[in-house]
């Protein structure tokens, strides 16, 4: 029997990246799943090229408005949701004295306050059903220490950390886990834009940092979507029933808790 036979995953930020590879992996695994993201119509390409057990759903997780009426498409199209992964997130750098107030406000808004309301929004649905569920955040090994260029980015991640500890503690009395990952530097589009940051703010050649980080991980490479999808297959499934809290990472090395 596959790990995640029969259940209902609301993934956000899916359309594309690590989101998408998680739709993917989850399917595998017999869960159908809704792509949520603003960009609606990557979404419903991604759903199509993923097939009959993928729905796209438009959400913005800085609105309250699309992060209810996304939940009401999940369910209306799924049945129910019986896991959330939280994924959807920016990135900015700056040195601290030039960090400008609408790049805080922008990546706190959907890295932290988008997490949070769209877990208890998925959160309220869950309890009001019974039954529990599993709710997986987004963490990154930022959120574990500061780094020179990045201080709002690297906020928002331990805030989701601290989430996590604190909504992994109220939400288990509802048979709710919520556990989170926190990856290392993962290979894509995104690390495409963290590379351009560095080369601004270091002078150096664009894909210069990219390659120097890859170079440090200890595992000997950059990480890749489908590196994450383990762990994010097993907080989902009845294997992690006794973890509670918890954030780990899947990193190649780079950091050890």
């Amino acid at each position: 029997m596959k790990r995640l036979e029969g259940k209902t995953a609301l993934i956000t930020g899916a359309a594309r990246g690590i989101g998408l590879a998680f739709a993917r992996a989850y399917i595998a695994e017999g869960a159908r799943v809704a792509i949520a993201d603003i960009d609606i119509a990557r979404a419903r390409a991604s759903a199509e090229d993923l097939g009959a057990a993928a729905v796209a759903v438009e959400m913005d997780v800085t609105r309250q408005d699309s992060i209810d009426a996304a939940v009401a498409a999940s369910v209306g199209a799924l049945g129910q949701i019986d896991i959330l992964i939280n994924n959807a997130a920016i990135f900015t750098a700056a040195p601290l004295v030039e960090i400008e107030r609408k790049d805080y406000d922008a990546a706190f808004a959907i890295n932290v306050a988008g997490t949070l309301f769209t877990m208890q929004a998925v959160a309220r649905h869950m309890i009001a059903r019974g039954g529990g569920g599993k709710i997986i955040n987004m963490a990154s090994q930022a959120g574990r220490r500061g780094e020179a260029l990045v201080a709002v980015y690297c906020a928002t991640k331990a805030a989701v950390i601290s989430l996590t500890q604190s909504a992994g503690l109220n939400l288990i009395a509802h048979g709710i886990n919520v556990n989170a990952i926190a990856p290392g530097v993962v290979e894509g589009e995104h690390w495409d834009g963290v590379d351009a940051f560095f080369a601004k703010y270091e002078n150096k050649p664009l894909g210069q940092k990219k390659r120097e980080v890859g170079e440090a991980v200890p595992y000997g490479r950059m990480g890749r979507a489908e590196d994450l999808t383990g762990m994010a297959v097993f907080l989902a499934s009845a294997e992690a029933d006794y973890i509670v809290a918890q954030t780990y990472n899947v990193d190649g090395g780079q950091w050890m808790s």
